[in-house]
């Protein structure tokens, strides 16, 4: 029987950074019992424990004689000191030893990952967790390798990368991705297939974004973890083995991401540290390893001044490590454009952009981080090619081209056109841009740090905030917290779009009074009010100095009254937590907790979460409760009576209400029903303004043969991307063919007629668009070339043939109708369209076939729901008596013979409308 000690090594071993409780409640042993044993194992030196409450327990590693201590004074790195030095120590024998931070706070995740590899007998299967850009990838590759190193992987295999969120949405294309599958298992499966399983057969598998993972494919992935044994989709029987080990990766946190099943059989979870996190001395070292990297590329020296590695260490926000690696790139870009020419590139802040030098105001502003690097910075940082001489090979943020070759090329060029260099920077810059920002959007952030506050505050706001950061630490000279470009920014928008829409606001008489003590802040904030009136152009109430002051005085670091607390609780598993992670990167508050409430929790349950949210976040200010749905705003009442704690209780809470809520909640002399109050007139953050002329209205007319059917469907496909891009002024108009003479004229008075598409071009003097178009290609692409005054008629055109006609009648039934089988349909109304329309293999002969196709199908779905489209008497009249329509009525009676249906007189017309029109306009 297992000992109680080796049981709690076991659960130490197995789940990183335990207390005391954490081991007495999972293991079901009594506390006092649980602390004898772990500090026996720390006497031993199996473990080691952390400094400060609470006490937290983890695995030590056997060749390291005491544990990483961050509380202790830093000692000069030599690593940084000396620019010969070799930054990471090469050991064939342990790969771990290149990752930075190694034997610090790395160190618990390269234990566990060495104990999940070597495991007896066939390992562990573990998760790294940890936020976008951590090194997660990373970590996995180094331990394939560690892997491949300990013998325990063969050298020649190859670690199996498998990307979660590419299939999340296809439960059976995930299985035949992972597992393989049968000839004929589905329609295109021609041949068997080896699936990612059988691939990883003696190796690793790496899942990434594992929460994307759907519970069909979780219950995949333990079902094998369990058995070992698997099955081909299209098999029937678990009779295929695989020896795997698997290692997840995520981002969320996997108890509520992940099915508990699925959890519960990965039995490791490595924690990969943020960057901010990470001791002074190893954010150092990660900034030189990323500048040694492009100094290999470039075979040249860099050097760093000292603010410009301020610079990069305060930039870094939510992308973590990766997000440094895309600033170090952008910089070293831009260092290299400017000094193409010299032996070695210096770069100085005139070599930033505007995003990173914020950066520098962004350290300065954190005294604890300030101080704790002064230690290790040098006036320079100086970096010699192939410092490195290797590095795990597979790196996520690695861009897949050398982007210094396409910065020289493009210069070279520019050169031999005549351009200054002035000019040709200009260019570059731009290039640079373009490639890092659409590499780095693909891997869930940008390099700017201001990339999250962009989404609610205008880019102009956050320049001038910028700016009062400057002058308020002159003026003040005072530590504020690292938040104060975000915070002031979100202020500054909340009050001038207040302005914009005619609101004002008495100045609380609390406000008033706390302004009047703080006369230096005072004076400032009546400058920063000056600052933005002339920025902006706007008239801004003296009131405003007093809420400024406030501002001023909340956001220095040495505060210590209690702020409101703000619960947010939402139904869903993550959405919460996912609003409120948004406001802790952006604000870096503590003083909020989320509640999620999964659909299915009782409502019971729900208030004992909540309650228990507003007891914890408590610091004697009240607490503000934020909820999605009006039925919670019931808990507020009990609540405040069985807790004792003042509560006010706010709903429909979105991402920008609760930004405000936390930004306001750490505001001094402000309660919580004065806050609650402010909130309910909460107008948003919204845009900066610019007084402007009324726009024009304009239209796009969608023309087919009743001004229904087809015209209706291309309204809807033009319509979402104009409202996406909240371009209300332009409508989508549709119109019968037989109305183009009456009615364009009218629409002529009230709109600008930007484009016409449809069944025929009605040559109104403005672009046509044919409707395949809209159809084949993005309608956004479309409108882009439309909106930006391209010549339409100078772009691709879309070149039908036979076949790609045929598949566009097939797409739009597909996507427009409800009853008709377009697959069936397609040879019956083909055929007809052959019959009625005269065809020398033309593209254009085959757009009108593509049309008219359209228009049957459109037909054919109303006769089914017997709603035809009407037609007055005397037009149905003049209809009657005319003599060319013998062959379109011949092929229409034999269309209704063959699908034994009945086309009424009023559909004939509009379909020989269509065919008349066409001649007509086209002779």
């Amino acid at each position: 029987m297992e000992r109680r000690i080796d049981r709690i090594y076991r659960f130490v071993l197995e789940n990183a950074n335990v207390t005391t409780k954490d081991v007495a409640d999972s293991l079901d042993i009594q506390r006092t019992n649980a602390s004898k044993d772990l500090n026996l194992l720390v006497k031993e030196g199996r473990l080691s424990k952390s400094e400060g409450r609470p006490v937290r327990y983890f695995v030590s590693s056997q060749s390291l004689n005491t544990s990483f201590d961050t509380n202790t004074a830093p000692v000069k790195s030599t690593s940084v000191v000396s620019p010969e030095k070799k930054i990471l120590k090469q050991n064939s024998n342990n790969v771990f030893t290149q990752i930075i931070g190694s034997t610090g706070s790395m160190r618990n995740a390269v234990e566990q990952a060495k104990a999940a590899i070597l495991y007896p007998p066939r390992g562990l299967n573990c998760l790294i967790t940890g936020p976008t850009g951590s090194g997660k990838t990373f970590f996995a590759h180094a331990m394939f390798r560690f892997a491949q190193t300990e013998g325990v992987v063969e050298a020649d295999r190859e670690l199996v990368v498998f990307n979660c969120a590419d299939y999340a949405n296809n439960p059976e294309l995930l299985m035949s991705h992972l597992f393989g599958y049968e000839k004929g298992a589905f329609t295109g499966a021609d041949t068997e297939k080896d699936g990612l399983i059988q691939q990883a057969d003696g190796g690793m598998l790496f899942l990434d974004e594992i929460h994307r993972l759907p519970p069909e494919g979780q219950e995949m992935i333990f079902y094998f973890m369990d058995h070992g044994t698997y099955s081909r989709l299209g098999e029937t029987g678990k009779n295929r083995f695989a020896n795997v080990r698997i290692v997840g990766a995520t981002t969320e946190d996997p108890h509520s991401a992940l099915l508990d099943t699925f959890v519960r059989r990965i039995p490791i979870n490595i924690q990969m540290p943020a960057f901010s996190s990470r001791p002074a001395a190893e954010q150092l070292d990660l900034v030189r390893v990323m500048v040694a990297m492009e100094a290999n590329r470039i075979q040249r020296k860099i050097t760093l001044t000292e603010d410009v590695v301020k610079a990069l260490l305060g930039s870094v926000s939510y992308g973590n490590v990766g997000q440094l690696k895309s600033n170090v790139q952008l910089i070293c870009a831009r260092g290299f454009m400017n000094h193409m020419m010299n032996e070695e590139i210096h770069i100085t802040l005139n070599d930033l952009t505007e995003g990173i030098k914020a950066g520098l105001v962004q350290l300065s502003a954190d005294r604890i981080k300030s101080t704790d690097i002064s230690p290790y910075l040098e006036p320079e940082m100086v970096v010699t090619p192939n410092e490195i001489d290797e590095l795990i090979k597979t790196d996520t943020y690695e861009l897949p081209y050398n982007l210094y070759d396409i910065i020289g090329d493009k210069a070279a060029l520019l050169k031999t056109e005549g351009l200054d260099q002035e000019t040709i920077n200009h260019f570059i810059s731009t290039d640079i841009n373009v490639h890092l920002k659409s590499f780095y959007k693909d891997h869930g952030f940008t390099f700017d740090t201001e990339t999250r506050l962009t989404e609610f505050v205008d880019k102009h706001v956050i320049e001038v905030s910028n700016k009062i950061a400057v002058l308020v630490s002159e003026r003040l000279r005072t530590h504020f917290q690292q938040n104060f470009i975000y915070a002031m920014s979100l202020h500054i928008s909340s009050f001038l779009k207040k302005i914009h829409v005619g609101e004002t606001r008495e100045t609380n008489a609390n406000i008033r009074e706390m302004a009047k003590d703080y006369p230096t802040e005072f004076s400032a904030a009546q400058e920063i009010r000056r600052m933005v009136e002339k920025e902006f152009q706007v008239k801004i109430p003296e009131s405003e100095d007093y809420y400024l002051t406030v501002l001023l005085v909340s956001l220095r670091e040495d505060q210590s009254s209690g702020k409101i607390g703000v619960v947010v609780a939402a139904h869903g598993n993550s959405t919460a937590s996912s609003m409120a992670q948004v406001v802790r990167e952006l604000l870096d508050v503590t003083n909020i907790i989320a509640v999620d409430m999964p659909l299915d929790m009782h409502p019971r349950v729900a208030y004992e979460k909540i309650r228990e949210a507003v007891t914890q976040i408590d610091e004697g200010s009240g607490v503000l409760i934020m909820v999605d749905m009006g039925s919670l705003a019931t808990f507020n009442e009990e609540i405040q009576k069985e807790t004792g704690i003042e509560v006010c209780t706010l709903d429909m809470v979105t991402t920008p209400l609760l930004i405000e809520a936390a930004r306001k909640s750490s505001v001094l002399g402000s309660g919580v029903n004065e806050l609650y109050e402010s909130l309910q007139g909460f107008r948003g953050y919204g845009q900066i303004v610019e007084k402007e002329e009324p726009q024009e209205k304009q239209a796009i007319l969608a023309i087919c043969a009743s001004g229904e059917g087809t015209a209706q469907r291309l309204k809807e496909i033009i319509e979402r991307p104009l409202q996406q891009r909240n371009l209300k002024h332009i409508e989508v108009l549709t119109l019968a063919v037989t109305d183009i003479k009456t009615k364009v004229p009218l629409f002529k008075q009230e709109f600008k007629i930007l484009a016409t598409t449809g069944i025929v071009d009605p040559k109104v003097g403005a672009p046509y668009i044919p409707m395949e178009k809209f159809i084949n290609q993005n309608a956004d692409q479309v409108l882009d070339e439309l909106l930006l005054e391209n010549d339409l008629a100078e772009q691709e055109e879309v070149m039908l043939d036979e076949n790609k006609a045929r598949e566009l009648c097939i797409k739009f039934m597909e996507e427009s109708f409800t009853f008709i089988n377009p697959n069936k349909l397609i040879e019956p109304l083909w055929r007809l369209a052959k019959t009625v329309i005269k065809n020398d293999g033309d593209s254009a002969d085959y757009a009108l076939m593509v049309n008219f196709v359209m228009h049957m199908a459109g037909t054919l779905e109303r006769g089914i729901l017997k709603q035809p489209l009407k037609v007055d008497e005397k037009a149905k009249q003049l209809y009657q008596n005319v003599t060319d329509n013998i062959a379109m009525n011949r092929g229409l009676n034999e269309l209704e013979s063959q699908l034994r249906i009945t086309i009424p007189t009023s559909e004939r017309y509009y379909i020989y409308q269509l065919l008349k029109n066409n001649d007509e306009i086209n002779a």
